[in-house]
């Protein structure tokens, strides 16, 4: 008996993104739901099945997927949040639908904004992912986009990005349009930042935009506070019907409720266009 116990008592060891193994830890799962908007009782559910399931070796990703399958079923804004950060995954291969995902969500804070631009340097010609203004101050964005959770940005896309925004700048302090406006780099990714580019992107001066960094406004929570989904957590449209959409640029699901239009091109039945109508309602609420 004491036996049984005791290996009961023995913490399962779950796989990260990163390969890294830790304990299976279900206060973290809680609070993922939690954040959701998930209520209490489907929580507890949620809770006593992922604890009676897991097992040695499964991947946070197997966890978090079962998790979601059971929320979906309720049929709420819940299901939809939980599912965001795989929704940006799923945005790629390439990262262009995620730039102009990103220039969306400055735009909401009232950013004038540019995606894909090509400028001048004060020695070459550069691309700039994102440039966003406002207020005096114009925002010069690089956008790393991966499919990989575990991935983190290295030190070396800041020092790239430092010496890129410096050519630029160098040659828009000598042209009369930029005469008063001050200038900021910065890096945008879907995941993380190693800890050698957070520290130097701070001594550099530059604006750092992660999942979840910085701590309470990193991009999960920008999207949650402007209400900016990605077109990819709607479950409602099949993948190659949003990959269609991605290809017209149309990214975020506030974009494709403020233009129905697009969904009439799919040739989606009516009772399906219903179906998708509803959901972004409920997104976008």
């Amino acid at each position: 008996m004491d036996e049984k116990y005791s290996e009961k008592a023995q913490p399962v060891l779950v796989q990260k993104a990163s390969g890294e193994a830790q304990p299976f830890d279900s206060k973290k799962l809680e609070l993922s739901l939690q954040n959701a908007g998930a209520k209490r009782a489907t929580i507890q559910i949620i809770l006593d099945d992922i604890q009676a399931w897991v097992y040695n070796g499964v991947s946070t990703k197997k966890i978090y997927s079962r998790a979601f399958k059971m929320l979906k079923r309720e049929k709420t804004i819940s299901a939809l949040r939980y599912k965001l950060k795989q929704a940006i995954m799923e945005m790629g291969p390439t990262g262009y639908p995620f730039e102009q995902f990103i220039g969306q969500i400055y735009q909401r804070q009232g950013y004038k904004t540019q995606v894909g631009v090509v400028v001048e340097g004060y020695s070459v010609t550069h691309e700039m992912d994102v440039i966003a203004t406002k207020d005096g101050v114009q925002q010069l964005l690089e956008c790393k986009y991966s499919q990989d959770q575990g991935r983190h940005v290295s030190v070396q896309v800041p020092l790239y990005v430092r010496s890129r925004v410096d050519d630029i700048v160098r040659k828009r302090k000598e042209h009369p349009l930029y005469k008063d406006l001050q200038f900021e780099g910065g890096v945008v990714t879907n995941t993380r930042f190693s800890t050698d580019s957070i520290q130097y992107g701070r001594a550099a001066g530059l604006h750092l935009l992660a999942w979840d960094y910085p701590a309470g406004e990193g991009l999960k929570d920008l999207i949650e506070k402007y209400k900016v989904y990605p077109l990819t957590v709607l479950t409602t449209l099949t993948k190659k019907e949003k990959n269609l959409l991605m290809e017209r640029s149309v990214v975020s699901c506030r974009q494709l409720k403020q233009q129905p239009e697009w969904l009439q091109d799919l040739g989606l039945n009516p009772k399906k266009s219903r179906a998708v109508q509803r959901e972004l309602d409920e997104i976008c609420l």
